[in-house]
């Protein structure tokens, strides 16, 4: 019998978490399934009676003094796996009764031993696909976000998301979204597991590359669904989630692009980006929106300074 492990990493989900476990411990078929939540230091109730009795899965919890991050979490709940698989799985989704049954089925046919990683099929609460899947960024990609050409000039620049394709198909990808990121154990020890730099953003696209450049594709199975409900914790947190995000990015382009793509970048990110959010601020003139990007350039310029870790 094939075994998986599920690693979740909670800060402050509330019901989700309790939503999501549920939906896991409904799951049925020949596969050993082990839950592993890893808590970031949450303040909320989210992990009152998680382990209630009437839910018949094996759980371990392990709670974090202070927020380490989702990948650094991950890795803790990765080190604690001695299953054939690891599934990385945000507290704000619900599992179907197909999900990790076909994914695994998929990635245990000898056809597909190149796959490394596999993301599922998002559905929305109303049933609608969200599109999921990505390219890999590169620097005229991530130039390009930044001030909005792919909407301006959309035959010369493409958007990193693949919003162009339904996802009602299966297909070989760049990247699958972290809320369903399904990979081999021994992949990821290979790897050895998330760059704990991205604190959030950008940790799954870094591994998924380092994945490819070893020979390992990800794969976008629609075989397999869950429903996502997207932003989840960090919906009400817009500044400190865009400081992370812009954070992550800036990392990354270091990391892969070459340090003169990667400075060009940083420059931009500093100097023009910040202007074209808050003029797109003041278009749908949303004072959330324009307050969260105060914050967020003001954690990044000190987190530049190093005054900000």
């Amino acid at each position: 019998m094939k075994s998986i492990d599920i690693v979740i990493v909670n800060w402050n989900s509330q019901d989700y978490l309790r939503e999501c476990i549920l939906s896991i411990s409904q799951i049925r078929g020949n596969i050993k399934i082990s839950v592993i939540i890893v808590d970031n230091n949450s303040t909320d109730t989210s992990l009152d009676n998680i382990d209630n009795p009437n839910i018949y899965l094996p759980l371990t919890i392990l709670k974090n003094n202070r927020n380490l991050g989702f990948g650094t979490a991950c890795n803790q709940g990765a080190n604690l796996s001695k299953a054939d698989y690891l599934l990385f799985l945000n507290p704000d989704t619900k599992l179907c009764h197909n999900s990790i049954q076909e994914a695994m089925e998929f990635l245990e046919n000898p056809d597909n031993s190149e796959i490394g990683i596999c993301g599922a099929q998002l559905l929305n609460d109303d049933g609608s696909i969200n599109p999921s899947c990505s390219r890999f960024p590169n620097p005229k990609c991530t130039i390009a976000t930044m001030f909005g050409l792919q909407y301006l000039f959309p035959k010369t620049f493409s958007k990193q998301q693949m919003v162009e394709w339904d996802h009602r198909n299966n297909c070989v990808v760049d990247q699958v979204m972290g809320a369903f990121f399904l990979m081999r154990r021994s992949l990821f020890e290979e790897l050895g597991g998330f760059d704990e730099r991205f604190f959030v953003y950008f940790e799954e696209v870094d591994l998924s590359l380092r994945a490819k450049s070893k020979g390992w594709n990800s794969y976008y199975l629609s075989d397999s669904q869950i429903y996502h409900k997207g932003g989840g914790t960090t919906e009400n947190i817009r500044g400190i989630s865009l400081f992370y995000y812009l954070r992550s990015r800036i990392l990354y382009g270091y990391k892969h692009f070459g340090f003169f793509s990667a400075t060009i970048l940083l420059i931009g990110t500093l100097i023009i980006e910040p202007f074209s959010r808050i003029i797109q601020s003041f278009k749908t003139k949303s004072k959330k929106e324009f307050l969260g990007v105060l914050q967020a350039y003001t954690c990044l310029y000190l987190w530049c300074l190093g005054l900000n870790k």
